[in-house]
Parts: C-alpha cells; sequence; structure tokens
C-alpha cells in the first residue's frame, strides 16, 4: 500500500484553501495525473459528495469514483474507488502567518491482483506527489493575488 506524504506551505489563508480543495472538481487544475474530474451530484459541496475522476499516471488511465468523506474547517478525506484500489487523499490546512501550511497524504491500497504492483508504485507515486506539490502550491498561491 504505498502512501505519499508533502508539507509545504502557500500565501492563501485557509478560509480560501479549504472549499478550494474540498471541491474535487478542482483536481483539473492541482493535480497534474487528473485528465477529467465531474462532479456527479449537485449542490453544495459537503460530505457525500461524489466526482467521477479520469487520471493518467506513468501512461496508464484509470477511473474512480471520490467521495467527499470528511469535511472540517482544517480537515479534507477524498476517497477514490474503482475495483482495482482505493485511493485516500487526506488535506491539513493549518494557518501559517497569513497563508496555509498544508499537509498532503495520499495512500492507495491495491486490490486483487493489483497488490503485486504496490512495490513499482511506490516510485511512480513519489514523482507523482513531487510534481502535485508543485502544482498545487502554484494553483493556491494564484487564489491569494
Amino acid at each position: 500500500m504505498p502512501s505519499v506524504s508533502r508539507t509545504f506551505t502557500v500565501e492563501t489563508e485557509p478560509a480560501i484553501v479549504v472549499p478550494y480543495l474540498a471541491d474535487f472538481g478542482n483536481a483539473e487544475q492541482w493535480d497534474p495525473g487528473t485528465e477529467q474530474c465531474t462532479r456527479n451530484d449537485a449542490g453544495p459541496v459537503e460530505v457525500g459528495s461524489t466526482w467521477h475522476n479520469t487520471s493518467k499516471i506513468a501512461g496508464v488511465t484509470t477511473e474512480l469514483t471520490y467521495t467527499l468523506e470528511e469535511l472540517a474547517d482544517h480537515r479534507i478525506v477524498l476517497v477514490g474507488r474503482n475495483d482495482t484500489a482505493t485511493s485516500t487523499e487526506t488535506i491539513e490546512v493549518t494557518p501559517n502567518g497569513a497563508g496555509s501550511r498544508i499537509s498532503y497524504t495520499n495512500q492507495i491500497d491495491f486490490h486483487g491482483a493489483a497488490k503485486l504492483a504496490a512495490p513499482a508504485a511506490k516510485v511512480v507515486f513519489e514523482k507523482v506527489a513531487h510534481d502535485t506539490e508543485k502544482q498545487m502550491t502554484d494553483v493556491l498561491n494564484a487564489l491569494a493575488q
């Protein structure tokens, strides 16, 4: 079960960062692997909201249904599921001066035969996590402008 974590700071305050990241449709902007992320339901973004996410990582396209499972003032938990994997993205946002400190963790649990890919996937996901940190930082800093 590969897990990657990054902690970094941005110039944007938590009151802006948390609702932006809780709307997983915005992953198209901050996640370099996401090709498309479409909301499945309507209304306010809240616990239980779902998105259909299509991602391409290391040349492999995968589709997951993400559910917002936890939303608090400083914590977001999104869980994506399909037949071969469960991806849990935990984002903690705390004040850092006028900006925010972001702690982002993505844990992938493979199911069935896909478990055999876990050791190789760790290397790939470390690279993706680096790219995600950079892109998320740029996007969130732009929100402070």
